[in-house]
């Protein structure tokens, strides 16, 4: 993995990002990406013999809560503080809100 960035690298980038950066910009980016990288050369030479694959880093897990079986609200109650609702049973009674989409 190469460590270092040319401008035409930041360029290229920003072209499949379809960014426009000002000339500093691309000089800054160049520089940075490459301490990036050079960061992660760094952190790949690290020793890992003996370390076993880590698939979480979070040791202890959060229990599962149990389900448990209740009576759902009804259609008034669920609909009560709605100021524009269908309430009709012939189609179970939704939330109208604004058309979004034209």
């Amino acid at each position: 993995m190469p460590a270092e960035f040319t401008p035409q690298d930041v360029l290229k980038i920003a072209a499949l990002a379809n960014l426009q950066l000002e000339p500093e910009e691309i000089e800054l980016y160049a520089r940075q990406l490459g301490e990036f990288l050079a960061y992660a050369n760094d952190v790949q030479q690290a020793d890992t013999t003996g370390v076993p694959p880590t698939a979480s880093v979070n040791l202890t897990l959060a229990p599962d809560r149990p389900d448990v079986v209740r009576d759902s609200l009804d259609i008034e109650e669920a609909l009560a503080n709605a100021s524009d609702a269908d309430r009709s049973q012939l189609h179970g009674g939704f939330f109208k809100v604004p058309r979004v989409i034209g």
